[in-house]
């Protein structure tokens, strides 16, 4: 039995998706929990492998068992094994063959900053604070000229092992409801540290520091060194991921 699921976690006490020994990951504490529910070992597959810090609203996972389950059963066990950090928010059977990875046909993420002179204590976990004033505007205005098919060599980690660096994005832009800025983006797939990367270089917008074409030139530029920092992990979320029609979603 395939089955899939809808996740949403809170990513602080988490080293990242992936397995690894010694340290508590989302995988793990998953595949942990369905090995006691169902009595065999269980692999656990995510459309997008965050890494330690990053959270989800929408992550999308796999697993398959030999076991006969009941899916709310299954559900509500999950959720008490699993702990605070980590809820169930669906389960429906899958085609044998479903991988949430191969078949996404695009992820959309979100990151969050929260502009004012002090942090709140509330929120300080999942929003990166920056106490000085941005301009808005001009970070609206450079966040557009991603939406397209494009060489993102100038945002991807120095560690990612991804073979082409060229990703579509269908979606780019910045939000503002008070205090709270959301860049939101939608692509076909993702480099490491992309998100955290156009978010670090759209901050140089808007601290004055480039402007709206300065952000194209260092886009077309496809060089790391010229972007900004790495934005921090614990302001990133997985909203969602998209399948073609009859897959999970």
């Amino acid at each position: 039995m395939r089955i899939g699921m809808v996740l949403e976690y809170d990513g602080t006490g988490y080293f990242g998706w992936q397995v690894q020994p010694g340290r508590p990951t989302l995988q793990g504490s998953l595949e942990k929990a369905l090995a006691t529910i169902v009595g065999e070992p269980v692999r656990v597959e995510a459309a997008g492998r965050t890494d330690a810090g990053v959270h989800a609203r929408g992550q999308v996972a796999a697993f398959t068992t030999e076991r006969s389950v009941e899916l709310r059963s299954l559900q509500r066990g999950l959720n008490a094994l699993c702990g605070r950090d980590i809820v169930v928010r669906r389960l429906e059977p899958v085609a044998d063959d479903f991988d949430p990875r191969r078949h996404a046909r695009s992820r959309t993420y979100e990151y969050r900053i929260c502009n004012s002179a002090w942090p709140s204590p509330f929120t300080q976990r999942y929003v990166w604070h920056v106490h000085r004033p941005l301009d808005v505007a001009s970070m609206q205005r450079a966040s557009a000229v991603l939406v397209g098919e494009h060489d993102f060599s100038s945002f991807q980690a120095a560690d990612c092992d991804a073979d082409n660096p060229v990703r579509r994005v269908d979606e780019s832009r910045l939000d503002v409801l008070g205090d709270e800025l959301t860049y939101r983006i939608t692509a076909t797939a993702f480099l490491r540290h992309m998100v955290r990367n156009i978010v670090g270089t759209l901050l140089l917008v808007g601290e004055g520091k480039i402007d709206s074409a300065g952000f194209a030139a260092v886009f077309a530029g496809r060089d790391r060194r010229r972007a900004g920092r790495t934005a921090p992990a614990h302001g990133l979320y997985l909203m969602s991921v998209s399948y073609p029609q009859g897959n999970l979603r």
